[in-house]
Order: C-alpha cells, then sequence, then structure tokens
C-alpha cells in the first residue's frame, strides 16, 4: 500500500526483512494450519454466518469485483466466476495476476471452502457469483491517477450492464486534485450506476496513523465507504476517519484465498472489511429481490452495530455491518428511491468551502445522523469533507494545494503522473517481496478511538 514510485525501493528492504523471517506491516502472509482454513476463519463465527445460511447464501446476485487480477481455478473460487473483463491495458487477462489481492478480495465474498477436502476458505456470501473486472492497481509498470480513475469508471459502467446489483471496489488513490475532470467523469459514472440500482462499495483507506488521507473513490458521493474493525468491533488504528466512513467490517486477522504455495492468506485492512459489507449487501438482497439498492443499504444501516454514542461517527460511520440482523429483523426499509446516504451527486470544485462540504454531506433519509466531532477524526484528518469534496484531504485549504501543484509541474516538465496511493492490504506470497510496510517495526500505541460498541458485546451478531 505504498507509493508506487518507492515500490523498487520497498522490495529491496523487505527482502532482506522476508529473507530474515520478518513479515513487514499490515501485510498478508501464508496462513498457518493450526487449525483448518476454516476455524481460523473468525469472522464467520461472529457474525453467525451458518445461521445466516440457512435463510440466504447470496444466491442470484452478482457482486463485481473491480481488483488487480483473479486466480480463476483455486479451488475454493472454481465455478463461482462469471466471464469478466479486463481494462488494465495488461497482458494475460483478467486471469492474471501481478499479486493475489483480488483473489483475496473475491474469496471474502463467495468462497465456497471446498478447497482443502472441503475445510478451505468461505466467502460470507458462497451462493453469490463474481463478475472479475481487473484494473493496473499499480502491480504492474507505471500508473497514473487518471488511468486509475479511469479503469475504475471503465468497469462500474461495464458491470451495471452486465446487471452486477454490487459493485465492490478494494482500492483507493490519493492527490486527485491534478485531474479534478476525471474525478467528475467517475462521478457521474457512479451517479449513473446508482439511479440503475446499483451499490458500489469501496475502502476508505488504512492510512489514519499517516496522517489520515482522503481516499477516492471511497469518498465520492454515492460510494459506501467501509472501514475496519477487529474482533471485539473496535475500530482499527490504521482505519481512516471521516465523513467518507458509513459502515465498518471485520478487517483483522482475516484468512482467504491468495495464491500462495499453500493457497491461503493471512491479511487485514479495509479492503477486507468492504468484501464484508459487499457480500452482506448480497445475503440480504437475495432474500430481498425485490428491493431496491437504496433499501438494502437502509436496512444495513438501519441495523448495524451503532457506535457507543448511538449517533454516527467519523470513526465507524453508522456501525459494524450486522446481516444476521439485517436478514431477520430488517424493519422498515423505507422509500426505493431515496438513497439514506443523501450526499450530493455532483462533486464542488476544488475551491468550495469546508462549510459547503460539510452541508452537502449531511446523511438524510431514516438512518441516523448526528454532526461529526473533532475528536472523532485522527490528528492530520482533512478539514475538507471527502464525500462532497475532491479534494486530497492533506488538511487546510486545499487553493495553497492546487498551486503548489501548478509549481511543481512547471518545474518538473514531463512528469506525466502523481504519486498513487494503494490503500488496499495486499496478499503477497513467499515467493514475491513483500509490499511496503504501513507501519514501523515498533509501531506507536494507537490514538484512542471509541469503538463502534462495547467491546464484551459481539458487535457482529447480537
Amino acid at each position: 500500500m505504498g507509493r508506487t514510485n518507492a515500490r523498487a525501493r520497498w522490495r529491496a528492504a523487505a527482502a532482506g526483512l522476508l529473507a530474515a523471517g520478518v513479515v513487514v506491516g499490515p501485510v498478508a502472509a501464508p496462513a498457518v494450519a493450526e487449525d483448518t482454513i476454516r476455524q481460523q476463519q473468525w469472522h464467520l463465527d461472529a457474525m453467525h454466518a451458518p445461521e445466516m445460511w440457512k435463510v440466504s447464501r447470496g444466491q442470484g446476485i452478482t457482486v463485481a469485483v473491480i481488483d488487480s487480477g483473479f486466480k480463476l481455478d483455486h479451488p475454493d473460487l472454481e465455478g463461482q466466476f462469471l466471464p469478466g473483463k479486463d481494462f488494465s491495458g495488461s497482458a494475460g487477462g483478467v486471469g492474471s495476476f501481478a499479486d493475489g489481492h483480488g483473489t483475496g478480495i473475491a474469496s471474502l465474498i463467495a468462497g465456497t471452502g471446498k478447497g482443502m477436502g472441503g475445510t478451505g476458505a468461505q466467502g460470507l456470501a458462497p451462493g453469490v457469483k463474481i463478475l472479475p473486472l481487473k484494473i493496473n492497481t499499480g502491480s504492474v509498470g507505471a500508473l497514473v491517477s487518471t488511468d486509475f480513475l479511469d479503469q475504475i469508471g471503465q468497469a462500474i459502467a461495464y458491470a451495471t450492464g452486465q446487471g452486477a446489483k454490487v459493485v465492490n471496489i478494494s482500492q483507493g488513490v490519493g492527490a486527485v486534485t491534478t485531474f479534478p475532470a476525471d474525478v467528475e467523469k467517475l462521478n457521474r459514472i457512479i451517479s449513473a450506476a446508482r439511479a440503475k440500482g446499483v451499490l458500489v462499495v469501496a475502502s476508505v483507506g488504512n492510512e489514519a496513523e499517516k496522517g489520515n488521507p482522503v481516499d477516492y473513490p471511497g469518498a465520492l458521493p454515492g460510494v459506501v465507504g467501509v472501514g475496519a474493525s477487529d474482533r471485539s468491533g473496535t475500530v482499527t488504528a490504521e482505519s481512516e476517519r471521516g465523513p467518507q466512513v458509513d459502515l465498518v467490517a471485520p478487517g483483522m486477522d482475516m484468512i482467504a484465498a491468495c495464491i500462495s504455495s499453500t493457497g491461503y492468506c493471512k491479511s487485514r485492512g479495509t479492503s477486507d472489511a468492504a468484501a464484508l459489507v459487499s457480500a452482506s449487501a448480497a445475503l440480504v438482497w437475495s432474500a430481498h429481490p425485490d428491493w431496491t439498492g437504496n433499501q438494502i443499504l437502509r436496512v444495513l444501516i438501519n441495523t448495524a452495530g451503532k457506535p457507543a454514542s448511538g449517533d454516527r461517527t467519523d470513526t465507524a460511520g453508522y456501525g459494524a455491518v450486522r446481516p444476521r440482523i439485517a436478514l431477520t429483523d430488517p424493519g422498515d426499509p423505507g422509500p426505493a428511491d431515496v438513497s439514506p446516504l443523501a450526499a450530493d451527486a455532483s462533486v464542488p470544485s476544488a475551491a468550495s468551502s469546508p462549510s459547503e462540504s460539510a452541508s452537502s454531506s449531511a446523511s438524510a433519509s431514516s438512518a441516523p445522523s448526528a454532526p461529526a466531532s473533532p475528536s472523532d477524526v485522527a490528528v492530520g484528518a482533512p478539514t475538507a469533507q471527502p464525500k462532497a469534496d475532491a479534494s486530497s484531504g492533506s488538511g487546510g485549504s486545499v487553493l495553497p494545494i492546487v498551486a503548489a501543484v501548478v509549481a511543481g509541474l512547471a518545474l518538473v516538465a514531463g512528469v506525466v503522473f502523481v504519486a498513487l496511493r494503494r490503500r488496499s492490504a495486499a496478499r503477497p506470497e513467499a515467493h514475491v517481496s513483500p509490499v511496503p510496510a504501513q507501519q514501523p517495526a515498533t509501531p506507536p500505541s494507537p490514538p484512542s478511538y471509541e469503538p463502534p460498541v462495547a467491546p464484551q458485546d459481539n458487535p457482529y451478531a447480537k
């Protein structure tokens, strides 16, 4: 998840650590078979998945996964993929991959557990079909932000045309102010998908402790932004904070299919959490096929394990997703044509004031809402409201930032790309050097963030 232009430097350093038996940062590692793979998937038990599967397994629902490529023949995913499409411009098609990230995300959503003699990794919605859509995530060659955003836009439009109900984007990029037209174009595509009933779910990023930058598309209006929480329901220290956070889901010590020699990896991050929110939407949609995307999302919000305050916070959003409650006691799904997020579908210019942005990101409908407190935001968080502002989120007025970017471009002629910040937690294999560490070897004590629910409770199933 480091910057693209620092990848080579980190690979050399990480290779040395790998040789010494050290795994750096919140990256993935091959799963240890102390129990069966399925027994290590704590989140399925915490969410009472076997009980949910008696009601719904996500059958009849297509989830499009926009990611880095997919191992189509993994035992836990065979038969789960529909014919996909490659937007990356690289060779090999959707079945080629430079890392195992896309495979892991697909596994968390729709894994069957057929691997390892039937004890492999299961997804939260094993009845779902995955529409695999490959983009260039920076794993192969150079990548510029405009290409990244354009490929995501193409993939969303394609998924909408193919009948996908949910689009999962466990990816993100920062420093987008250089390409405001591309951000606005992507926002229009997302608005069109939303108008057709599609839910677009994206991770919010894993750098809360590193300035808490704003990631796109997770911060765009109409996108369900997802943060990560641990076994107790506490939001992880790395999960980014802000008004872009709508829900949180398990994103710590996750076990899923990957492309390692064992076929399984352990990972953490908001990428995994987004996959579980997408799967949760599929479970509820399968049980209520006549509901719209707005109604599905409203029920997920209304049945979430609320923050301790009972109100929405910039740390936990509306709370921890609980598909079991959404299936057994969904309540009133509300109006079909009103978004519970009610974010303005347009992206204001970078000069929009924080107050203007804040007002346009306010919640409506039956979803609980409350003004966000500054204490809910990590130190160094942006002052602009990302759900309605296409700024980079580096804090303060965006005008000096834009001026600095323009000056930098004038001095460095020929530079055609900005630094890409991948917010997805990569799943490197034993023969691949780990990606950059997110945190130092001895991380500082995390800030005391408010957990979404009391730790003694099970926030995912109670």
